[in-house]
């Protein structure tokens, strides 16, 4: 059963439970004109907008959770397909591997484990196979970024809390390998893949930098040291679990 489908289900059940006994009477609730949005929603047959969920989820007396994944968000659950997991962490449009892409929609790699040892990692996004998230070709375009030298991976630790969360999301531009001040960059630091702030030092070294500078102070690596790093690439996008 598709995401869609199960959608589907949730929702039709979140209308029996609340009284309401028609498709038609639950899209005049929701202000829509016509029954077969609700219809189509039902049946699976098409995607739920993030819009459109909460106002099912208001119409309905519930958490917008539990129009998508039958559960209000407080809950957790153990249980998660990979379908649900990516779509949780992307906060997009609500999708599975069933749903086509829309004209202006691209699928970029979701490294939710990144191995970098032994010269595995993101370094070529072409032959991905695993999960993916969606983009706006738009959204893509507004940060100078191709969509073939994008990667998203997970962030690991609490090095760039409060601002980037153990858990959170990222978008690594693979084509953009020149340091820049301040700004966050993946780095492969010897088979390990981390995410930093970076800054050039005199004579060709870099000093890394965390947010939470009280339980990571700043490293410097110049020299021979310097060899250890690789930059993967910069940081365009993140999205952050609460």
């Amino acid at each position: 059963m598709s995401l869609n489908q199960r959608v589907g289900q949730h929702i039709k059940h979140l209308r029996m439970k609340a009284g309401i006994k028609s498709q038609a009477m639950l899209a005049e609730l929701c202000g829509w004109k016509s029954q077969s949005r609700v219809g189509n929603y039902e049946a699976g047959s098409r995607t739920v907008s993030p819009s459109d969920a909460e106002i099912l989820a208001k119409v309905l007396g519930v958490d917008p959770a539990e129009i998508i994944f039958g559960y209000p968000q407080s809950n957790k659950r153990s249980d998660i397909s990979e379908d649900e997991a990516v779509l949780n962490i992307s906060g997009f449009e609500f999708w599975d591997s069933d749903t086509p892409l829309s004209d202006d929609e691209v699928e970029i790699p979701f490294y939710m484990e990144v191995e970098l040892a032994a010269g595995h990692g993101i370094s070529d996004v072409r032959e991905y196979r695993g999960p993916k998230l969606r983009f706006a070709k738009s959204t893509l375009r507004k940060s100078s970024v191709e969509s073939t030298r994008a990667a998203c991976v997970r962030v690991n630790g609490n090095s760039m809390e409060p601002v980037l969360p153990n858990g959170s999301t990222v978008g690594v531009d693979t084509s953009q390998t020149n340091v820049i001040d301040g700004k966050m960059y993946a780095i492969n630091h010897d088979g390990m893949m981390r995410i930093k702030t970076l800054y050039k030092l005199p004579g060709g070294g870099l000093r890394l930098r965390s947010f939470n500078t009280d339980e990571w102070p700043d490293e410097r690596y110049e020299g021979d040291d310097l060899k250890q790093i690789k930059i993967i690439g910069k940081v365009f996008w993140y999205s952050v679990l609460l």
